[in-house]
Protein backbone atom coordinates (compact mmCIF):
# COMPACT_ATOMS: atom_id res chain seq x y z
CA UNK A 1 0.00 0.00 0.00
CA UNK A 2 1.28 3.49 -0.86
CA UNK A 3 1.94 6.02 1.61
CA UNK A 4 0.01 8.77 0.70
CA UNK A 5 0.72 10.88 3.45
CA UNK A 6 2.60 14.47 2.74
CA UNK A 7 5.81 15.42 5.25
CA UNK A 8 5.17 19.24 6.21
CA UNK A 9 8.39 20.95 7.00
CA UNK A 10 7.84 23.55 10.42
CA UNK A 11 7.98 26.76 9.41
CA UNK A 12 11.92 29.08 11.06
CA UNK A 13 11.15 29.87 14.55
CA UNK A 14 11.86 33.42 15.64
CA UNK A 15 11.93 35.00 19.14
CA UNK A 16 11.34 38.12 20.93
CA UNK A 17 12.89 39.39 23.65
CA UNK A 18 11.44 42.72 25.46
CA UNK A 19 13.58 44.52 28.63
CA UNK A 20 12.97 47.29 30.50
CA UNK A 21 15.47 47.46 32.88
CA UNK A 22 16.39 49.42 36.37
CA UNK A 23 17.55 52.49 34.40
CA UNK A 24 13.21 53.04 33.64
CA UNK A 25 14.00 54.73 30.53
CA UNK A 26 11.89 52.75 27.88
CA UNK A 27 11.70 49.58 26.53
CA UNK A 28 14.16 47.86 24.32
CA UNK A 29 12.94 44.91 22.21
CA UNK A 30 14.50 42.34 19.73
CA UNK A 31 13.06 40.09 16.92
CA UNK A 32 15.54 36.88 16.81
CA UNK A 33 15.90 33.68 14.48
CA UNK A 34 16.70 30.80 16.14
CA UNK A 35 18.11 28.79 13.86
CA UNK A 36 21.34 31.16 13.96
CA UNK A 37 20.55 33.81 16.61
CA UNK A 38 20.75 36.80 13.83
CA UNK A 39 18.32 40.18 14.71
CA UNK A 40 15.88 40.71 11.86
CA UNK A 41 14.64 43.56 13.49
CA UNK A 42 15.40 45.89 16.65
CA UNK A 43 13.32 48.38 18.51
CA UNK A 44 13.35 51.18 21.56
CA UNK A 45 10.45 52.67 22.80
CA UNK A 46 10.83 55.43 25.14
CA UNK A 47 8.29 55.77 28.24
CA UNK A 48 6.09 58.41 28.58
CA UNK A 49 7.09 60.66 31.78
CA UNK A 50 3.98 59.80 33.40
CA UNK A 51 4.51 55.91 33.27
CA UNK A 52 8.29 56.46 34.38
CA UNK A 53 6.96 58.90 37.47
CA UNK A 54 4.63 56.09 38.24
CA UNK A 55 7.08 53.39 38.15
CA UNK A 56 9.47 54.72 40.33
CA UNK A 57 7.28 55.59 42.74
CA UNK A 58 6.22 52.08 42.61
CA UNK A 59 9.95 50.98 43.48
CA UNK A 60 8.84 52.03 47.37
CA UNK A 61 5.68 51.29 49.26
CA UNK A 62 3.05 53.73 48.56
CA UNK A 63 -0.85 54.76 48.73
CA UNK A 64 -3.03 52.77 47.23
CA UNK A 65 -0.18 50.85 45.45
CA UNK A 66 -2.14 47.60 44.09
CA UNK A 67 -4.33 49.47 42.17
CA UNK A 68 -1.59 51.78 40.86
CA UNK A 69 0.56 48.76 40.58
CA UNK A 70 -2.06 46.91 37.98
CA UNK A 71 -2.84 50.36 36.14
CA UNK A 72 0.73 50.79 35.53
CA UNK A 73 1.49 47.22 34.32
CA UNK A 74 -1.46 47.36 31.61
CA UNK A 75 0.05 50.79 30.31
CA UNK A 76 3.84 49.07 30.34
CA UNK A 77 2.13 46.50 28.32
CA UNK A 78 0.62 48.25 25.80
CA UNK A 79 3.89 49.99 25.13
CA UNK A 80 5.20 46.33 25.28
CA UNK A 81 2.78 45.18 22.60
CA UNK A 82 3.60 48.59 20.30
CA UNK A 83 7.29 47.75 20.29
CA UNK A 84 6.21 43.63 19.62
CA UNK A 85 4.33 45.24 16.62
CA UNK A 86 6.72 47.48 15.64
CA UNK A 87 9.55 44.90 14.98
CA UNK A 88 7.26 42.49 13.04
CA UNK A 89 6.69 45.22 10.51
CA UNK A 90 10.13 45.92 10.56
CA UNK A 91 10.77 42.42 9.95
CA UNK A 92 8.17 41.92 7.55
CA UNK A 93 6.97 38.80 9.74
CA UNK A 94 3.39 38.33 11.32
CA UNK A 95 2.73 37.22 14.76
CA UNK A 96 2.13 33.56 13.27
CA UNK A 97 5.59 33.73 12.26
CA UNK A 98 6.79 34.25 16.33
CA UNK A 99 6.86 31.29 18.68
CA UNK A 100 7.10 33.66 21.65
CA UNK A 101 7.91 36.65 23.35
CA UNK A 102 10.09 36.80 26.40
CA UNK A 103 9.04 39.67 28.25
CA UNK A 104 10.77 40.81 31.35
CA UNK A 105 8.48 43.80 33.23
CA UNK A 106 9.86 45.74 34.86
CA UNK A 107 10.98 45.35 38.60
CA UNK A 108 9.75 47.32 41.11
CA UNK A 109 10.97 45.35 43.94
CA UNK A 110 13.79 42.28 44.58
CA UNK A 111 14.46 41.11 47.75
CA UNK A 112 15.33 37.31 47.45
CA UNK A 113 16.38 35.32 50.65
CA UNK A 114 14.42 37.48 52.76
CA UNK A 115 11.97 37.00 55.65
CA UNK A 116 11.32 33.65 55.09
CA UNK A 117 14.88 32.23 53.39
CA UNK A 118 13.38 32.63 50.10
CA UNK A 119 12.01 36.20 49.83
CA UNK A 120 10.53 37.39 46.33
CA UNK A 121 11.28 39.57 42.87
CA UNK A 122 8.58 41.55 41.92
CA UNK A 123 8.51 42.42 38.09
CA UNK A 124 5.02 44.38 37.18
CA UNK A 125 3.61 42.93 34.12
CA UNK A 126 0.43 41.91 32.49
CA UNK A 127 1.62 38.92 30.55
CA UNK A 128 -2.14 37.76 29.65
CA UNK A 129 -3.12 41.00 28.30
CA UNK A 130 0.26 41.07 26.12
CA UNK A 131 -0.84 37.56 24.31
CA UNK A 132 -4.13 39.16 24.13
CA UNK A 133 -2.74 41.97 22.26
CA UNK A 134 -0.08 40.51 19.96
CA UNK A 135 -1.75 37.12 19.42
CA UNK A 136 1.82 35.83 20.69
CA UNK A 137 2.64 33.24 23.55
CA UNK A 138 4.39 35.17 26.19
CA UNK A 139 7.21 33.94 28.45
CA UNK A 140 6.96 36.10 31.41
CA UNK A 141 7.97 35.85 35.42
CA UNK A 142 10.82 34.51 34.32
CA UNK A 143 12.91 35.28 38.00
CA UNK A 144 10.76 33.43 40.36
CA UNK A 145 11.37 30.15 39.61
CA UNK A 146 15.01 30.85 40.49
CA UNK A 147 14.31 32.72 44.09
CA UNK A 148 12.07 29.49 44.67
CA UNK A 149 14.95 27.03 44.74
CA UNK A 150 17.27 29.76 47.00
CA UNK A 151 18.44 31.51 44.73
CA UNK A 152 18.61 35.34 43.67
CA UNK A 153 16.79 35.31 40.61
CA UNK A 154 19.83 37.57 39.46
CA UNK A 155 21.22 37.80 37.14
CA UNK A 156 19.89 35.74 34.70
CA UNK A 157 22.10 36.90 31.74
CA UNK A 158 25.24 35.26 32.77
CA UNK A 159 24.19 31.84 31.12
CA UNK A 160 23.46 33.84 27.34
CA UNK A 161 26.92 35.49 28.40
CA UNK A 162 28.29 32.12 28.51
CA UNK A 163 26.57 30.55 25.20
CA UNK A 164 27.62 34.37 23.28
CA UNK A 165 30.86 35.61 24.77
CA UNK A 166 33.47 32.94 26.15
CA UNK A 167 37.03 32.05 24.92
CA UNK A 168 38.57 28.81 24.81
CA UNK A 169 41.68 30.78 25.29
CA UNK A 170 41.56 33.64 27.62
CA UNK A 171 38.93 34.49 30.62
CA UNK A 172 36.60 37.27 29.75
CA UNK A 173 34.42 39.74 31.52
CA UNK A 174 31.02 40.77 29.94
CA UNK A 175 29.34 43.85 32.59
CA UNK A 176 26.29 45.31 32.04
CA UNK A 177 25.91 48.62 32.67
CA UNK A 178 22.44 49.50 33.11
CA UNK A 179 20.33 51.04 36.19
CA UNK A 180 22.53 48.29 38.39
CA UNK A 181 26.05 47.30 37.21
CA UNK A 182 26.77 43.30 37.13
CA UNK A 183 29.31 41.15 35.89
CA UNK A 184 29.66 37.90 34.25
CA UNK A 185 32.87 36.34 34.67
CA UNK A 186 33.93 33.68 32.02
CA UNK A 187 36.70 31.53 32.89
CA UNK A 188 38.52 30.67 29.80
CA UNK A 189 36.35 27.37 28.59
CA UNK A 190 39.67 25.28 28.66
CA UNK A 191 39.81 25.67 32.36
CA UNK A 192 36.38 24.02 32.95
CA UNK A 193 35.72 26.52 35.64
CA UNK A 194 32.30 27.76 36.63
CA UNK A 195 30.64 30.74 35.65
CA UNK A 196 29.98 33.55 38.13
CA UNK A 197 28.14 36.71 38.06
CA UNK A 198 26.79 39.07 40.51
CA UNK A 199 25.82 42.57 41.25
CA UNK A 200 28.13 45.39 41.83
CA UNK A 201 26.29 48.26 42.70
CA UNK A 202 24.61 50.92 41.23
CA UNK A 203 25.22 51.67 37.16
CA UNK A 204 23.29 54.90 35.81
CA UNK A 205 20.29 54.89 38.42
CA UNK A 206 21.91 57.11 40.73
CA UNK A 207 23.67 59.42 37.68
CA UNK A 208 20.59 59.61 36.15
CA UNK A 209 18.67 61.04 39.36
CA UNK A 210 21.29 63.41 39.90
CA UNK A 211 21.18 64.55 36.93
CA UNK A 212 17.38 64.79 36.49
CA UNK A 213 17.50 67.08 39.74
CA UNK A 214 20.35 69.18 38.80
CA UNK A 215 20.71 69.88 35.01
CA UNK A 216 16.97 69.14 34.15
CA UNK A 217 17.91 65.72 32.11
CA UNK A 218 17.05 62.45 32.02
CA UNK A 219 20.77 61.28 32.25
CA UNK A 220 23.89 63.13 31.53
CA UNK A 221 24.60 62.85 27.70
CA UNK A 222 27.99 61.03 27.01
CA UNK A 223 29.20 61.80 30.88
CA UNK A 224 29.86 65.28 29.67
CA UNK A 225 28.42 66.99 32.59
CA UNK A 226 30.24 64.57 35.06
CA UNK A 227 33.96 65.35 33.03
CA UNK A 228 33.86 68.81 34.26
CA UNK A 229 33.78 67.85 37.73
CA UNK A 230 36.29 66.53 40.41
CA UNK A 231 35.78 63.16 42.58
CA UNK A 232 35.65 64.16 46.11
CA UNK A 233 37.59 61.53 47.89
CA UNK A 234 35.88 62.34 51.47
CA UNK A 235 32.38 61.28 49.56
CA UNK A 236 33.47 58.74 47.83
CA UNK A 237 35.07 56.77 50.88
CA UNK A 238 31.63 57.21 52.63
CA UNK A 239 29.84 55.81 49.64
CA UNK A 240 32.09 52.66 49.55
CA UNK A 241 31.25 52.36 53.21
CA UNK A 242 28.35 50.82 52.39
CA UNK A 243 27.74 46.86 53.36
CA UNK A 244 26.79 45.62 49.90
CA UNK A 245 29.88 46.15 48.36
CA UNK A 246 31.52 43.41 51.23
CA UNK A 247 29.30 40.50 50.59
CA UNK A 248 30.48 37.68 48.80
CA UNK A 249 28.34 36.72 46.23
CA UNK A 250 25.93 35.32 45.03
CA UNK A 251 24.65 38.47 45.74
CA UNK A 252 22.12 41.00 43.69
CA UNK A 253 20.80 44.51 44.52
CA UNK A 254 18.26 47.20 42.71
CA UNK A 255 16.60 50.09 43.99
CA UNK A 256 15.43 48.93 47.01
CA UNK A 257 18.67 49.81 48.29
CA UNK A 258 20.40 52.36 45.76
CA UNK A 259 17.95 54.91 45.51
CA UNK A 260 17.70 59.01 45.76
CA UNK A 261 17.28 58.61 49.61
CA UNK A 262 20.50 56.10 50.05
CA UNK A 263 22.72 58.98 48.46
CA UNK A 264 20.90 61.44 49.99
CA UNK A 265 21.36 60.10 53.75
CA UNK A 266 25.29 60.55 52.97
CA UNK A 267 25.36 63.70 51.07
CA UNK A 268 23.68 65.49 54.69
CA UNK A 269 27.63 64.61 55.51
CA UNK A 270 28.98 66.56 52.93
CA UNK A 271 26.77 69.85 52.09
CA UNK A 272 29.65 71.37 50.61
CA UNK A 273 29.92 69.23 47.66
CA UNK A 274 28.65 70.61 44.44
CA UNK A 275 26.03 69.27 42.42
CA UNK A 276 28.68 68.43 39.78
CA UNK A 277 31.29 67.11 41.97
CA UNK A 278 28.80 64.55 43.20
CA UNK A 279 27.95 63.66 39.75
CA UNK A 280 31.99 63.08 39.14
CA UNK A 281 32.20 61.10 42.24
CA UNK A 282 29.04 58.69 41.61
CA UNK A 283 31.00 57.84 38.36
CA UNK A 284 33.76 57.15 40.53
CA UNK A 285 31.77 54.90 42.62
CA UNK A 286 30.44 52.56 39.73
CA UNK A 287 33.59 52.37 38.63
CA UNK A 288 35.53 51.37 41.49
CA UNK A 289 32.44 49.10 42.24
CA UNK A 290 33.08 47.45 38.76
CA UNK A 291 36.38 47.19 38.36
CA UNK A 292 36.83 45.88 42.40
CA UNK A 293 35.29 43.00 41.63
CA UNK A 294 36.70 41.98 38.01
CA UNK A 295 40.18 42.92 39.96
CA UNK A 296 38.80 40.43 42.97
CA UNK A 297 37.29 37.69 41.04
CA UNK A 298 38.79 37.78 38.14
CA UNK A 299 42.60 38.45 38.43
CA UNK A 300 43.34 37.12 34.56
CA UNK A 301 41.03 39.11 32.78
CA UNK A 302 42.33 39.57 29.43
CA UNK A 303 38.98 41.19 27.87
CA UNK A 304 36.35 43.39 29.43
CA UNK A 305 33.57 43.76 27.46
CA UNK A 306 30.28 46.54 28.65
CA UNK A 307 26.58 46.70 27.35
CA UNK A 308 23.56 48.35 28.28
CA UNK A 309 23.12 52.34 27.98
CA UNK A 310 26.24 53.01 30.37
CA UNK A 311 28.18 52.43 27.57
CA UNK A 312 27.39 55.86 26.34
CA UNK A 313 28.73 57.13 28.82
CA UNK A 314 32.12 57.66 27.68
CA UNK A 315 33.47 59.28 31.06
CA UNK A 316 32.18 56.54 32.94
CA UNK A 317 33.94 54.10 30.41
CA UNK A 318 37.04 55.88 30.94
CA UNK A 319 36.92 55.62 34.19
CA UNK A 320 36.73 52.21 34.55
CA UNK A 321 39.34 51.73 32.22
CA UNK A 322 41.99 53.45 34.11
CA UNK A 323 41.43 51.06 37.02
CA UNK A 324 41.66 47.70 34.73
CA UNK A 325 45.34 48.43 33.38
CA UNK A 326 46.37 45.98 31.37
CA UNK A 327 42.68 44.84 30.63
CA UNK A 328 41.15 45.04 26.98
CA UNK A 329 38.22 47.32 27.85
CA UNK A 330 35.48 47.77 24.84
CA UNK A 331 31.89 47.02 24.71
CA UNK A 332 30.12 43.86 23.38
CA UNK A 333 30.16 45.68 19.93
CA UNK A 334 33.94 44.32 19.46
CA UNK A 335 32.37 40.32 20.48
CA UNK A 336 29.31 41.28 17.52
CA UNK A 337 26.32 41.92 19.59
CA UNK A 338 25.55 45.85 20.06
CA UNK A 339 25.95 46.32 23.39
CA UNK A 340 21.95 48.26 23.67
CA UNK A 341 21.19 44.50 21.97
CA UNK A 342 22.41 42.05 24.56
CA UNK A 343 19.79 42.07 27.36
CA UNK A 344 16.80 42.11 24.98
CA UNK A 345 18.53 39.11 23.42
CA UNK A 346 18.91 37.50 26.50
CA UNK A 347 15.69 37.40 27.44
CA UNK A 348 14.88 36.17 23.98
CA UNK A 349 17.09 33.63 24.61
CA UNK A 350 15.54 32.70 28.10
CA UNK A 351 11.88 32.31 26.46
CA UNK A 352 13.49 29.55 24.01
CA UNK A 353 14.92 27.85 26.99
CA UNK A 354 11.28 27.82 28.29
CA UNK A 355 8.96 27.17 25.34
CA UNK A 356 12.34 23.82 24.92
CA UNK A 357 12.02 23.10 28.90
CA UNK A 358 15.39 23.52 29.02
CA UNK A 359 17.45 25.66 32.54
CA UNK A 360 18.02 29.00 31.63
CA UNK A 361 19.58 29.83 35.21
CA UNK A 362 23.06 29.14 36.28
CA UNK A 363 23.31 28.05 40.43
CA UNK A 364 27.24 28.92 39.90
CA UNK A 365 25.95 32.45 39.19
CA UNK A 366 22.43 32.94 41.59
CA UNK A 367 22.76 30.19 43.83
CA UNK A 368 20.11 28.12 43.77
CA UNK A 369 19.91 24.72 44.95
CA UNK A 370 19.98 23.39 41.02
CA UNK A 371 19.35 24.10 37.09
CA UNK A 372 15.77 25.24 36.73
CA UNK A 373 13.50 26.11 33.83
CA UNK A 374 12.46 29.59 34.21
CA UNK A 375 9.34 31.41 33.37
CA UNK A 376 5.44 30.52 32.93
CA UNK A 377 3.59 30.50 29.68
CA UNK A 378 0.97 32.37 28.60
CA UNK A 379 -0.96 31.06 25.44
CA UNK A 380 -2.01 33.50 23.00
Amino acid sequence: MTDTRTTTTAAPAHFIGLMSGTSLDGVDGVLVASADGRVLAEAYLPFPNELRETLMVLQAPSENELHREALAANALVRIYAECVHKLLATAGLSAADVTAIGAHGQTIRHRPGEFDGIGYTRQLNAPALLAELTGIDVVADIRSRDVAAGGQGAPLVPAYHQAMFSSDGETRVVCNLGGISNVTILPAASLGQPVYGFDCGPGNALLDGWAARHIGQSYDDGGTWAATGRVDDALLGALLSEPYFRQTPPKSTGRDLFHAAWLDTHLASFPKVSPVDVQTTLVALTAQCVAHDVLRYAPDCKGFYACGGGTRNQTLMQAIAARLPGVTVATTEALGVPPHQVEARAFAWLAERCVARQPGNLPSVTGAKGPRILGAIYPR
